[in-house]
């Protein structure tokens, strides 16, 4: 999952930059792989590189690239977990469902894609069902953001505040756009619902945007953790330009956040073309330097650059 973030950025910025360099690179890398996932039958994370492969097959119709994928797809469908959604590291089933909202990026945009391709329901009602399973029991309706999961329910930041982890929310508000850009456009049945968490979501993030431009590793509680964190930053930066350039946000409202978030962005990056100031792997609030960077926070970097490049005529 780390490298898979990464992958998607890469694509999306192949496909808009027209430049086969990046598809090359790509391809070269999966078909090392031979197009398998990874390994743990259920684990959302060790399908989020499936999201890329799907959409390389729909580039370029090579069975070879969908197999594994639909494999695994099919598999999971046949022999649904029925794993609690709270979150125990002690059981062995607790990654078998969506439980942390991370999962949220991971793994829908694979069935959407699935679904848009092969136009067999199954797929999408599989994923609704996790989705929502998800939905009801990480997603705070008073705060319009999401538990990073079951473990941080109830729990206070320095002051006093619900524990909202930015990078979790912007897994999740980078998913909804994955899920809304992957539907099929005139599907009706499942869309509504994630066009109304998305503008909710997109609402209450753009509020919490800081005045650097960046949004923080706790949302609610920025001045406990007042450095940059360009992962959280990078997917909300997507989440919102995309809907600006669908439509589904009004431009005179978002767009000036969006470019705020654009300029904090580039300002991380050094003369190396490093990006800077990216939470580790982790799953809560934590202190973040300069000197801190990964894959993920790369690919996030590159699919807000993507959407960014066509927003300049707005």
């Amino acid at each position: 999952w780390i490298a898979g973030a990464l992958y998607m950025g890469m694509f999306d910025w192949a496909e808009l930059s027209g430049d086969n360099t990046y598809y090359d690179w790509l391809r070269k890398i999966f078909n090392r792989q031979s197009w398998q996932v990874a390994n743990r039958m259920y684990h959302a994370d060790d399908v989020c590189i499936a999201q890329t492969y799907i959409d390389f097959y729909n580039k370029e119709k090579n069975e070879n690239m969908l197999k594994p994928t639909i494999a695994r797809a099919d598999w999971v469908l046949n022999n649904p977990s029925n794993g609690s959604m709270d979150l125990d590291y002690s059981k062995g089933s607790t990654i078998e469902r969506w439980t942390w909202c991370d999962a949220l990026f991971m793994a829908p945009g694979v069935y959407t894609r699935l679904y848009t391709l092969t136009g067999n329901r199954k797929y999408m009602y599989f994923a609704d069902g996790e989705f929502r399973a998800t939905y009801n029991h990480l997603y705070d309706k008073d705060e319009d953001l999401f538990y990073r999961d079951s473990r941080y329910i109830g729990q206070k930041e320095a002051n006093g505040k619900k524990v909202f982890w930015g990078r979790g929310n912007g897994w999740v508000i980078g998913g909804l756009a994955e899920i809304l850009k992957t539907l099929p456009a005139e599907d009706t049945e499942f869309r509504p619902f994630y066009l109304e968490l998305y503008k909710e979501m997109s609402e209450r993030l753009a509020g919490l945007q800081g005045k650097d431009g960046y949004w923080h590793a706790s949302l609610l509680d920025p001045d406990s953790y007042p450095s940059p964190e360009t992962s959280a930053t990078g997917f909300i930066v997507y989440g919102l330009a995309y809907g600006i350039n669908q439509g589904y946000l009004l431009a005179d409202k978002y767009l000036p956040v969006v470019k705020k978030g654009w300029e904090a962005l580039t300002r991380a990056v050094e003369t190396d073309g490093k990006l800077g100031w990216v939470q580790p792997v982790g799953a809560d609030p934590k202190k973040v330097t300069r000197d801190m960077t990964e894959l993920y926070g790369t690919g996030a970097f590159l699919m807000a650059a993507s959407e960014i490049y066509k927003l300049a005529d707005k």
